[in-house]
């Protein structure tokens, strides 16, 4: 029986990629959905309290993760939009590889499914819409949404793949 990694032989296809692309599909899904939502909602910085220590919020980053280069003239828009397009086109060519690779594409799925929530958002509106908000008495955590948690499990998932994956090497 051919390993899973071979591929199919009739369309040199990796086995799978489907559900990983379906998966990083209904990722942008939500994350447009719940950021329409908010959108329409929340007034700009309007925040409602649910738990004492969570808000929902309504802001805009025009930056990357925790606001870098948000104060920029605009042009960050265009940098951060190609980076992200760059990496989906990657991330598709390695869930081709290795769509056999469970926890390795689900990270990569996540993730792709992440950074195109965030392109479509930098596209349509110039920024990202942030709508989540955690703190501790004066401080918080920037706010962020559902693309950025996907993006974080996603990277989370990587490093403990290769974690596993480097002890099996080593015990091998």
């Amino acid at each position: 029986m051919p390993s899973v990694s071979a591929g199919n032989a009739v369309t040199g296809r990796a086995p799978g990629i489907g559900r990983w692309l379906a998966l990083a599909a209904l990722l942008i899904v939500l994350d447009q959905a719940t950021k329409l939502y908010f959108n329409a909602s929340f007034a700009y910085g309007q925040r409602v309290n649910v738990l004492p220590v969570f808000d929902f919020t309504l802001v805009y980053n025009r930056g990357a993760a925790f606001s870098f280069l948000a104060s920029e003239a605009g042009w960050q828009r265009w940098l951060f939009t190609a980076l992200g397009i760059v990496a989906s086109v990657v991330i598709v060519w390695l869930l081709r590889r290795h769509a056999g690779q469970a926890r390795f594409s689900l990270a990569l799925a996540l993730i792709l499914g992440g950074a195109l929530g965030n392109v479509i958002d930098r596209v349509a509106y110039g920024h990202v819409v942030d709508f989540l908000l955690f703190y501790w008495k004066d401080w918080q955590y920037p706010a962020f949404n559902v693309a950025d948690i996907g993006i974080t499990c996603g990277a989370i998932l990587l490093v403990l793949d290769e974690l596993l994956r480097a002890r099996r090497s080593r015990s091998a």
